[in-house]
């Protein structure tokens, strides 16, 4: 499969990191001239393009992966053909939009991890064509969605990933501050983090069932817990995801 890359900025460099992972040969992929993209082909033997209209011209399936205020300048006017498909990674830019500038082209939404490099990503896609499979599946598991709608809502998951991220650097600063090594610090609470992870996701029983089984009357979890909701934290959280859910609806 040859794809197109329409943006090597920090979230597609991860992508092909996770593509060469997934054994994909280097010259099959086409990246525009522009960001990482002379780099990386130097460094890792992609293809290079001359500019945008020869990545459409040569590939069936194109991957955009722009600031999301630049998608729509970033398609318009190049030779799209009826039989392609462009993969959107722009957060928050409907397919109405791409479409009144792409047209006749298939465009997909995705929303891919930056732990697509280490291949794994949970990725939403919308709507859900083959055309993309080999691109998702080099890259980590696929969530087919059925609505743009509900796309828009689990978009919100890419920043809980980012503030996760931001949870586990502020425990392992903690776990520091409190006695254990860098490296046991740090490899401890991202641990704990994909154990809890693993524990809602792989096993049968309700999640309020899994965190009640956790939280002993008297016992430490209970104790962090009392003090996080009398700290607002819950409220803040979900008040964070609305935030985000607002600007991904054209909101500012």
């Amino acid at each position: 499969m040859r794809i197109g890359i329409i943006g090597v900025g920090h979230l597609a460099a991860s992508l092909l990191r996770g593509c060469l992972r997934a054994g994909w040969a280097a010259q099959d992929i086409l990246l525009s001239p522009r960001g990482q993209g002379p780099d990386l082909a130097e460094r890792h033997g992609f293809a290079l393009a001359n500019d945008s209209a020869e990545i459409v011209q040569r590939c069936k399936v194109v991957l955009l992966a722009v600031r999301p205020g630049d998608a729509a300048y970033a398609v318009a006017g190049l030779p799209w053909g009826v039989d392609q498909t462009l993969i959107s990674a722009c957060a928050g830019v409907p397919i109405k939009t791409l479409s009144a500038v792409a047209d006749p082209v298939k465009i997909v939404r995705i929303m891919p991890l930056t732990a697509s490099e280490l291949g794994a990503s949970p990725t939403l896609v919308y709507p859900h064509v083959p055309a993309v499979d080999p691109l998702l599946a080099a890259i980590g598991t696929t969530l087919p969605l059925q609505t743009e709608d509900q796309f828009e809502a689990g978009t919100v998951s890419a920043a809980i990933y980012g503030w996760a991220q931001a949870l586990i650097r502020d425990g392992v600063i903690w776990s520091e501050e409190a006695g254990l090594d860098p490296d046991t610090a740090r490899a401890l609470v991202s641990r704990t983090f994909v154990a809890a992870g693993r524990m809602m996701a792989e096993t049968d029983a309700p999640m309020v069932d899994i965190l009640t089984g956790l939280t002993t009357p008297g016992g430490i979890t209970e104790a962090g817990l009392i003090h996080l909701e009398g700290a607002q934290v819950p409220e803040a959280w979900r008040g964070a995801c609305e935030v985000v859910l607002h600007r991904l609806r054209g909101g500012t």
